[in-house]
């Protein structure tokens, strides 16, 4: 099982009432992607050093309770769709004190070549298909 993605909001990412700005949740999204590929073995730096790409397709996310300056949380991940080409992603960001989802979210993504072409990672980058694969839900 992998770790949920932790870390406390930084002074910066909050708005004049004091919250965490909702610019900053799509943010954590990719810091939990990032820290999700380092926890299953593949680094993010290694995923790009053999030419593969993740643009995002979509992301939306619904905001449900505030985060302040301070506040520790927690982010779970969950892969809930990936057939080699494109891949489903669910957020769940929670308060570590009081126990409350802050946010919920999710992110669809493709694997692409440099030139931005799509790769079927389980033909030609079977180590990348499986990463994904392994942990789907």
């Amino acid at each position: 099982m992998l770790r949920p993605y932790e870390r406390a909001v930084y002074y910066y990412e909050t708005d004049k009432m004091g919250i965490m700005h909702h610019s900053n949740y799509i943010r954590i999204f990719e810091e939990t992607r990032v820290h999700f590929l380092g926890e299953a073995g593949m680094p993010f730096t290694e995923i790009e050093a053999q030419g593969i790409l993740m643009p995002v397709l979509s992301v939306e996310c619904s905001y449900l309770r505030p985060l302040r300056f301070g506040d520790s949380f927690s982010v779970s991940f969950r892969i809930t769709g990936f057939n080699g080409v494109k891949l489903f992603v669910e957020y769940t960001v929670t308060n570590k004190a009081t126990g409350e989802v802050c946010a919920v979210g999710k992110s669809s993504h493709c694997f692409t070549d440099t030139e931005l072409r799509p790769v079927r990672t389980k033909a030609k980058y079977p180590a990348i298909y499986s990463i994904f694969a392994d942990n789907m839900d």
